[in-house]
């Protein structure tokens, strides 16, 4: 990516290992992100520009020395980021926080909207499939599994999603869709959808949503209010990264429930006042999504045929044809696009 709305092909030389904890992957699927339409929107012009993706699947190539969990010939998962997995944040259950960790889509990492990839921290990150080829039916779905559905779930997971519950998800994206998906499995009794989007939407009806709200700001607040009896949510789950959706899930979080955000957040301060949090006693949770942590549970539903995460993904392209994607996506014509190799 060059700039916002600026993205382009580039023939670039094929990764090396640089390290001993390396592993390069050639990718069979990859895809383009919700979040990466932020950069999208705003990216300064840059002269170099960014390499730019953090979702594959793929068949491992080659190793460093010090790489002993995964082997040439391995079907992988690769999670958004990368991490040992062994340092105490690791253990802890939050990768994404990892002391010897890092993102993909920058100059340092390269992007995995790629041909071939190079994964830091390999035997902490990859993840192998067992019994999978490139011609599985299950690749949108194992992809899924990189980011998108596994945040949604981390989305369920930190707002304490379990039976009985009300859950309202913000965002008909596909984390948001993902989220209804894992909260639906988590037991939630009630699924309030709040997206204007009715392709996306009745997607999200056949992953749990019990109901579907359209409108925005105070009218879609007051809707969910009445949809409650007037008490708001137990659980708010913020898929989209904007101040009115967080402004949303704070109006309809009922008292002592939880507002959980997994869309990246494009602000930097947001009220936790009397009106907002405060008053309610409502706990705000979330963040970026440890992918790591829930990765083999995850992977074993996908080849139970307990979930189906993939069906997310409306449009395949070839690499020639990203920038198109980024395109369709940003005008709502795509709900999320696979990129085959």
């Amino acid at each position: 990516m060059y700039g916002a709305g600026d993205v382009r092909v580039k023939t670039v030389a094929d990764p090396i290992l640089k390290e001993p904890t390396d592993a390069i992957v050639r990718v069979v699927r990859a895809c383009v992100c919700g979040s990466d339409l932020h950069p999208y929107h705003s990216m300064p012009y840059s002269e170099g520009g960014n390499p730019m993706g953090h979702e594959l699947i793929g068949v491992v190539e080659e190793t460093g020395a010090a790489v002993s969990s995964v082997k040439k010939g391995d079907f992988v998962v690769a999670p958004f980021a990368f991490s040992d997995n062994t340092c105490a944040f690791c253990l802890e259950g939050f990768q994404t926080s990892c002391v010897h960790g890092g993102w993909y889509g920058n100059t340092e990492f390269g992007g995995l909207q790629a041909e071939m990839a190079r994964i830091p921290q390999a035997d902490g990150s990859l993840v192998v499939v067992p019994g999978v080829d490139e011609a599985s039916e299950l690749l949108p779905s194992l992809l899924a599994l990189s980011d998108v559905y596994l945040t949604g779930y981390h989305a369920a997971h930190m707002g304490r999603v379990e039976t009985g519950k009300t859950v309202t998800v913000i965002g008909d994206g596909a984390v948001g869709l993902s989220a209804v998906l894992a909260s639906k499995r988590l037991g939630a009794e009630r699924i309030i959808l709040m997206g204007r989007h009715r392709a996306r939407t009745d997607l999200g009806v056949d992953f749990g949503a019990t109901d579907v709200v359209a409108e925005r700001g105070e009218e879609g607040i007051a809707k969910v209010m009445e949809l409650t009896g007037g008490e708001g949510t137990h659980i708010v789950l913020e898929a989209v990264g904007l101040m009115p959706a967080y402004e949303q899930a704070f109006g309809i979080v009922r008292p002592g429930g939880v507002i959980s955000r997994v869309g990246v957040p494009q602000y930097e301060k947001a009220p936790v006042g009397f009106g907002s949090l405060f008053g309610k006693n409502a706990t705000l949770t979330g963040g970026p999504a440890p992918v790591r942590a829930y990765l083999e549970q995850a992977i074993r539903q996908v080849l139970n045929g307990e979930i189906a995460p993939g069906r997310v993904f409306d449009r395949t392209v070839t690499i020639d044809d990203v920038p198109a994607a980024y395109a369709a996506m940003d005008a709502r014509e795509a709900l999320k696009v696979m990129i085959a190799f």
